[in-house]
């Protein structure tokens, strides 16, 4: 992956007619980086892509690409490429020309179009396909054939827009780690719209998350999912246990009325915060080998997930939501410890 930054938001504000879609945005892109931007409907992700791919201009600030204002640069001389939910292909061409499109309209020699298309075929696992007609493919099969036809005029940035949302569980799955595959193979940048925590944490290099045009934060999934910046962070990036707290000093933090040890520090003393416990971080134990980092509780429901089990455990007026694979059952009285590395600490939410 190269440092070089391939694409740069400065001061980017977008409004449509007096709503805000994104305020402030600053954000760089690195060559070759696989870069999610992730939060729920309505929070910006699309407007910034477009903004990207040159669909949409902002209110203010700019756009660079290679060091270069794009604000004038219409779509199609931009180097990027969209694939947006709706594949968009031509029903009445089949496998091979819908890939073979753009090639063909800039007059390409022949051998090369055919060259191109084929090793892209191969990449996308449709070997074999050129003949048939769109209709007679799958939504996955689909799916690929835009991702080749957007491959195909070799682009520096390919967005994504939501692509895999049509597709079922099973094959989604699939898809996403086919889609990172080839970004590694090919080493282009991927812009990656989901809506999506789990897709967004397999796949991206660099996850930003966005929350009513605003970035909440910018990071690898590691950091987002075991550092949150704030509440919202937390809760959007899978399960949390999040309760108020009081950062006595560094490395200890008051909740429900205990002492704890953590690992943070540069809170202040005495200063109110955040708590958040994962709920796989949270570990069953014997009552009788409650100690310091521990609290009794009690079982209030537990579910079988599968892999392991939730259950609800209510502890010191708070109801803790565990993921573990000890078997317990409703009812039961249970030692809850929360190690110092499973505590984290965040400045509260404004």
């Amino acid at each position: 992956m190269g440092d070089k930054h391939l694409i740069e938001l400065f001061n980017i504000s977008k409004d449509y007619e007096g709503d805000a879609a994104l305020i402030n945005i600053n954000l760089y892109i690195k060559n070759g980086e696989f870069l999610t931007l992730l939060g729920p409907s309505g929070c910006g992700k699309t407007t910034m892509l477009r903004i990207i791919a040159g669909f949409v201009q902002p209110s203010s600030g700019r756009v660079l690409m290679d060091g270069k204002d794009v604000a004038k640069t219409p779509p199609y001389k931009r180097k990027v490429n969209t694939i947006f939910q709706k594949y968009a292909l031509f029903p009445h061409l089949n496998v091979f020309d819908n890939v073979a499109f753009g090639l063909k309209i800039k007059k390409l020699p022949k051998e090369e179009i055919s060259a191109r298309v084929n090793s892209l075929l191969e990449l996308v696992n449709l070997k074999g396909f050129e003949k048939r007609w769109i209709e007679q493919l799958s939504g996955g099969q689909q799916q690929r054939v835009a991702i080749a036809r957007a491959l195909v005029n070799e682009p520096e940035v390919l967005l994504l827009d939501e692509p895999l949302g049509a597709l079922d569980l099973q094959l989604r799955k699939g898809m996403q780690v086919e889609l990172k595959r080839m970004q590694q193979r090919l080493g282009i940048t991927f812009i990656y719209v989901t809506h999506d925590q789990e897709e967004a944490l397999t796949m991206s290099d660099t996850i930003v998350v966005l929350k009513d045009g605003i970035i909440q934060q910018i990071g690898t999934p590691q950091d987002i999912y075991n550092e949150p910046k704030n509440a919202f962070v937390a809760d959007f990036i899978g399960e949390s246990n999040i309760l108020p707290g009081i950062m006595a000093h560094d490395y200890s933090v008051r909740f429900l009325g205990r002492e704890f040890e953590c690992v943070d520090a540069g809170f202040g003393t005495e200063q109110p915060v955040e708590v958040v416990v994962r709920p796989e971080d949270v570990d069953i134990i014997p009552i009788s080998a409650v100690s310091k980092n521990a609290m009794e509780g009690i079982v209030k429901s537990v579910l079988f997930m599968g892999v392991h089990y939730e259950i609800q455990v209510v502890a010191y007026g708070f109801t803790w939501t565990v993921h573990t694979t000890d078997a317990v059952s409703a009812g039961e009285t249970v030692g809850l410890e929360l190690l110092p590395d499973a505590i984290h600490i965040m400045r509260p939410s404004l």
